[in-house]
């Protein structure tokens, strides 16, 4: 009998706990349902130098982007949408909702594609209102503190170095393939092409953080040169009657097609998809393509060619569905204000903001806000009041001050009607005016924190050159040329003795100074080759620090010039450089500083 009681009250007990951990789980589902519903997840996808006219649905007769066509069938398109001409600049402007001429990337190097430190990113919004946060692919907005995704608002990022693989500060001999990338700056190495490896780190995130609201940034390097492509990409579009050079463009873009086919289908796999916004978009008119959707100019123009691009927004349940056309004016500037309104979060700029929320157009429940915006291309050491600018109000385009184009009428921008709209081309001149005049007191250089890592590394693709672009890709770097000088604003975040070595290759190619290097690897019909790297001979080096300048004798057998030096906390310029045994002088190529104790 009193075995029996035992054995029942065992029952009871167990029974009890299954139902109290049923209802938990129930309670706590319930909780995390009502979380999820109040705060969607959100991926982005965004490409690199793809352009409007580089996907099936927008008209192509040749690309082959099934995925991405059969998205924007059931979701909603902006289809009067605008960015920079170029990569950092939208990403800069996406992020922040400024254009890129405030805060500090209006060019893709020379120390100006670094976004300015105290900007607030989308990644800082979403991480201070209880989101999980990753960023996958191409950063370029700094490779220095503060300006890493991880500094940014990101708890994880995956990504290589600088605006492009293969570029200077991207790891030695990254060519897309089996690479080498950064994990909040740690390198690791991958195994397959770099945009599989992007979609699959993503994904990895997702399935990691499907319970709890998330943004996803996979901001995409492809299909920007070079156009290295799985053969079996290129192979899809062998026999079509297009160059080599567009034909590797278009296998790329396949490649992410089949990939975002991928993440689409994870999104239902984990049950997740229709409390999921997800944006697919890119940064710049097409740099490969060869149908462009009847417009005038490409990657870098300030005709619309260059910066109008896709939009593609879906959420189910928020309403964003059904293959919808909007064709008001928008831009990438929209997106931090629209999506956090969207998401239910808190955010008020401190700063002056050039996007609107859209939200109530993307709804459905209002008209496109009324207003005007602009675009430039600058691509210069400092911007340029007017140059190459396009300022745009519905359909109208004022192009460098005195090309007028409506491109309800004239969508390819052939017909100049300034002279008949006269008082359009005032009015739109008039707001420029007020415009620049704004944004020229907020533009700066951004300044690269050094102190805060055990050792920091600043490469020539930041130099502050004047006249001439510094070697910003790593093809540069093997060819040997001098390189004129340049200099880099920095802080020094705490006062002490400071190591700087000065190289003319990146430590992990473990090269002295004068090396050269014979590893010349021929192109094929789907990847670029690889040039031997020329030897150099230096002689002495030079490291300025504001006006103090220190310099050091050189061993060419040596794998960098070391220079130690006291230094005090605060900002000022450096600059890094050698003389050369046949007299000219040249930037430093690569600069590593690190704190003695």
């Amino acid at each position: 009998m009193l075995n029996r009681n035992a054995s029942s009250l065992k029952s009871y007990f167990l029974f009890s706990l299954v139902v109290l951990a049923t209802l938990y789980s129930c309670e706590n589902k319930s909780s995390q349902k009502l979380v999820s519903k109040s705060k969607p997840n959100v991926i982005i996808v965004i490409t690199d130098d793809q352009g409007y006219g580089d996907l099936g649905h927008t008209g192509n007769p040749i690309i082959q982007t099934p995925a991405i066509d059969k998205f924007s069938t059931e979701s909603v398109n902006l289809t009067n949408y605008h960015v920079g001409t170029t990569c950092a600049p939208t990403r800069a402007g996406l992020l922040t909702g400024r254009n890129c001429n405030r805060n500090g990337v209006w060019h893709t190097i020379m120390g100006a594609s670094m976004l300015n430190g105290e900007e607030v990113t989308l990644a800082d919004v979403f991480n201070k209102n209880g989101y999980e946060t990753g960023m996958f692919g191409k950063w370029h907005l700094g490779d220095n503190h503060p300006f890493l995704p991880h500094d940014r608002g990101f708890d994880e990022a995956f990504y290589h170095g600088g605006g492009g693989i293969g570029q200077t500060p991207d790891y030695w001999n990254n060519d897309y393939f089996d690479d080498t990338y950064f994990r909040n700056g740690i390198p690791e190495k991958k195994t397959g092409y770099c945009t599989d490896v992007w979609f699959d780190e993503a994904i990895k995130f997702i399935e990691n953080k499907k319970d709890d609201p998330f943004l996803c940034y996979l901001s995409l390097n492809a299909p920007h040169g070079p156009l290295n492509v799985p053969e079996d990409y290129y192979n899809r579009y062998k026999s079509e009657e297009i160059n080599d050079k567009q034909k590797r463009f278009y296998g790329m873009i396949t490649n992410i097609d089949d990939n975002f086919s991928k993440l689409i289908q994870k999104l239902d796999v984990l049950g997740i998809s229709d409390n999921t916004m997800v944006i697919f978009t890119t940064d710049n008119g097409t740099a490969g393509g060869g149908y462009n959707a009847g417009m005038r100019g490409r990657k870098g123009s300030e005709y619309d060619g260059g910066h109008r691009v896709p939009f593609i927004i879906k959420w189910p349940e928020g309403g964003l569905v059904g293959g919808k056309k909007l064709s008001a004016l928008t831009a990438h500037v929209d997106i931090l204000p629209t999506i956090t309104k969207l998401t239910g979060q808190e955010f008020t700029a401190t700063k002056t903001m050039d996007g609107a929320d859209i939200s109530s157009y993307l709804l459905g429940k209002s008209g496109a806000p009324e207003r005007f915006l602009v675009t430039d291309t600058q691509r210069v050491p400092w911007p340029i009041k007017g140059k190459n600018s396009c300022v745009m109000q519905g359909d109208w385009r004022l192009v460098k001050g005195n090309e007028l184009y409506n491109i309800s009428q004239d969508p390819g921008q052939k017909t100049n009607i300034a002279d008949q709209n006269p008082e359009k081309v005032e009015e739109m001149n008039a707001f420029y005016e007020r415009w620049w005049e704004d944004v020229i007191k907020e533009t700066k250089f951004s300044v690269i924190e050094l102190g805060r890592d055990a050792v920091d590394v600043i490469t020539c693709h930041d130099a502050r050159t004047a006249g001439a672009y510094p070697a910003w890709n790593q093809q540069q770097i093997r060819k040997g040329n001098p390189m004129k000088l340049g200099k880099f604003s920095v802080d020094f975040v705490k006062e002490g003795k400071y190591k700087f070595s000065l190289r003319r290759w990146p430590v992990e190619s473990g090269l002295a100074l004068g090396s050269e290097i014979l590893d010349e690897i021929p192109a094929t019909l789907t990847k670029n080759g690889r040039i031997n790297g020329k030897a150099m001979a230096f002689k002495k080096a030079y490291l300025k620090i504001g006006e103090q300048e220190y310099s050091v004798p050189v061993n060419n057998r040596d794998q960098a010039a070391i220079i130690e030096v006291d230094v005090k906390k605060g900002e000022t310029e450096l600059s890094a450089y050698f003389d050369m045994d046949d007299g000219e002088q040249t930037n430093a190529f690569y600069v590593y500083v690190e704190g003695v104790k």
